[in-house]
């Protein structure tokens, strides 16, 4: 276990290094990029000289995985001919809802991510998470006038266990019992969308990728010459300058961090990580990187690290194989488990 200054390894290296337009091997880089799923930019690009029909239907095959996970996932819209998440959250306390497979596999592998992480990373703490969605959004139409009250965080909070989201798998059916509660799949939706499509990928034999989806980064295999990627991680106390440049390959890559969603009351910034002790936004670290194989446990495991002490985080960490995390405090100081170090250009 290491810990070094943020000022060691400051860099003004623009985050696209990662996707240069060149592999060193004469092969040129494509490229897609989109913006529908998941309410972000999503990025795709082959290093594996394949033809422009090869690379159109990979990206096919992405768009129809990401279009997929983001209806179903969807707590704020419905779509015609599917029951997803706003389905269910529309049904609660009133009645089971039928849905497709796909979501009663994520549910049981976020109630499985509940567990790993000792409830920090919750998809039925939506009854809070809403609270803190409403002022965010009433911050970008008006100055925040006020933040949530305790009393209406306490009242929200009774109506968030894990519990109350019950899965009949020979049914297939969802059904909350409460109805004061919700689901929201904010920290860990969109890694276990991209990790879908990073497995279809590779279920395709396809190689020398790099997936970008709002900076759930997976990287397929490695360059042709063997050699891996250049990324870069915000340093989030500066504004467009970074903490570290990684060199990752055959991997997953997912930072959460406080200087991305916020709104600031009182010259104070109020983020989106909830504590779930507290209820209030996390202030033990500034962001978290977590390096490993799958996207969606990199989600899950970032959010959930941010929102525990250092020594609980670690104490996670050290029991899962193939799991690195870098640690960026409030003061700009990192810590890292052993692995990171290899990933660290010096």
């Amino acid at each position: 276990m290491r810990r070094i200054s943020a000022l060691l390894i400051l860099l003004t290296l623009p985050l696209c290094a990662l996707f240069s337009c060149n592999t060193g091997t004469g092969i040129k880089v494509k490229t897609q990029e989109f913006y529908e799923y998941f309410d972000t930019r999503s990025i795709i690009q082959s290093y594996n000289n394949d033809t422009a029909e090869e690379f159109r239907n990979n990206c096919d095959t992405v768009r129809d995985v990401l279009q997929k996970y983001h209806r179903l996932f969807d707590i704020y819209y419905e779509y015609a001919g599917i029951n997803n998440l706003r389905t269910v959250n529309k049904n609660a306390g009133v009645a089971p809802v039928s849905v497709d497979r796909e979501i009663i596999d994520f549910l049981l592998y976020c109630k499985d991510i509940y567990t790993l992480t000792n409830g920090e990373t919750n998809i039925a703490l939506g009854s809070v998470l809403k609270i803190w969605h409403d002022k965010r959004e009433a911050a970008e139409k008006a100055p925040i006038l006020s933040l949530p009250t305790e009393a209406e965080l306490s009242s929200a909070a009774k109506h968030t266990s894990i519990d109350l989201i019950v899965i009949d798998e020979v049914n297939s059916t969802v059904y909350i019992t409460d109805p004061k509660a919700s689901i929201d799949v904010g920290a860990i939706g969109k890694g276990y969308a991209t990790e879908k499509a990073r497995l279809a990928l590779i279920d395709k034999g396809v190689t020398s990728y790099v997936l970008n989806i709002g900076g759930n980064i997976c990287c397929i295999g490695a360059k042709p010459d063997g050699s891996g990627w250049l990324t870069a991680i915000k340093d989030p106390h500066t504004q467009g300058s970074y903490a570290a440049k990684a060199t990752i390959s055959d991997i997953c890559c997912v930072t959460s961090g406080s200087y991305e969603r916020y709104f600031t009351y009182n010259g104070k910034n109020y983020h989106h990580i909830i504590d779930k002790d507290t209820l209030m936004p996390s202030e033990h670290f500034a962001s978290v990187t977590v390096f490993c194989e799958s996207s969606a446990l990199a989600d899950a495991l970032s959010t959930a690290l941010f929102a525990m002490s250092y020594e609980d985080g670690l104490e996670l960490a050290m029991k899962l194989s193939g799991v690195e995390v870098l640690w960026i405090d409030n003061l700009g100081n990192q810590y890292m488990t052993d692995g990171v170090c290899e990933f660290l250009n010096k």
